[in-house]
């Protein structure tokens, strides 16, 4: 055992530093993401959604560092992550509506000015009632892929987050509006 421990001396070391690393940045991350979700009133689910991404993503980097640091030969690596990468990217090509609205679900959640209870319009003349009379819809919930919209006749619509980046979106009501504060 000790014969190991000083053979892979500086591997170990570099394992444990980059560890170490990557548990205080998602730890930060998380604190932040926390942060903005407070003072912007976000929902806690779709907070607790964009951690989940940022660990992912942590998770990634930090394999791909340990792999490094252990001197894995990248040409063998190269076969491998080639073939993988290949089969992902034909099931990503065909999903690419649905990367879209995970992304747009996490600029959404950084950046966008409406949060659920508010009441909005949407100038899409592909779900208005005429040609100018766009209905207004309640935000019920957000999602990682799609909102829920409450129509004003009761009906609840499915609407795409990446939409809703495309899209002219006004408020008309906030929440605080509605309650009357």
């Amino acid at each position: 055992m000790e014969t190991i421990v000083f053979d892979y001396k500086t591997e170990l070391i570099g394992t444990l530093v980059t560890l170490v690393i990557l548990a205080v940045l998602r730890f930060v991350l998380q604190k932040a993401i926390r942060k903005v979700g407070k003072i912007s009133d976000l929902n806690r689910v779709r907070t607790l959604l964009i951690i989940k991404y940022v660990s992912s993503a942590i998770l990634i980097i930090g394999v791909v560092a340990i792999t490094l640091i252990w001197g894995v030969n990248i040409k063998d690596l190269g076969l491998i992550f080639s073939s993988v990468f290949a089969v992902i990217g034909v099931a990503l090509f065909a999903q690419w509506s649905i990367i879209s609205n995970i992304t747009a679900g996490v600029i959404l959640f950084f950046s966008f000015p409406y949060k659920i209870g508010d009441r909005i319009r949407i100038m899409d003349k592909d779900i208005a009632d005429s040609e100018s009379n766009f209905e207004t819809y309640l935000i019920e919930d957000i999602k990682a892929y799609h909102m829920y919209l409450r129509k004003s006749n009761g009906e609840l619509l499915t609407y795409p987050n990446n939409l809703m980046l495309q899209k002219a979106v006004a408020r008309i009501e906030t929440t605080d509006e509605i309650k009357g504060e």
